[in-house]
């Protein structure tokens, strides 16, 4: 399963939806990777490269919920760090194996590809909703 970057997933700020646009495209390389036989050291580059982008996308949020006031902000941080739990376990699971398996993309698919769409659709596109509704235009 590829994701795919759709209105859905659309928040109404720049640098969030690029930012977005950005981690899906790591997600479906790390994907790609493990589908077309790359080898274990290949998709653990990806999938660490993919831990790198989204401590700083998960920063850059964090930062502009902080700047607006956004009163979720604590939960919102909560979900960030499952999220990175889920992608630590990812990369634990990937150094037990030979290679990258299909119960791996089958995790990847669960635990980065599908959480990240009900986080984008529920948890930022809230913050979006927020910001529309005080009259926060300079940010969105």
């Amino acid at each position: 399963m590829r994701a795919t970057f759709d209105d859905s997933l659309v928040t109404g700020n720049e640098l969030i939806d690029g930012q977005h646009k950005e981690l899906i495209e790591k997600i479906n390389k790390l994907v790609s990777c493990c589908e077309e036989g790359g080898g274990k050291l290949e998709a653990i580059k990806m999938l660490d490269y993919l831990a790198d982008y989204t401590d700083f996308h998960f920063k850059a949020e964090e930062e502009l919920q902080e700047k607006v006031g956004y009163p979720g902000l604590e939960e919102h941080r909560k979900k960030h760090e499952e999220f990175k739990k889920s992608v630590s376990e990812l990369h634990d699971m990937l150094a037990e194996e030979e290679g990258p398996t299909d119960a791996f993309v089958q995790a990847v698919n669960k635990n980065v590809i599908e959480w990240l769409y009900g986080h984008i659709k529920g948890f930022d596109c809230s913050v979006a909703t927020y910001m529309n509704l005080n009259s926060i235009p300079e940010l969105i």
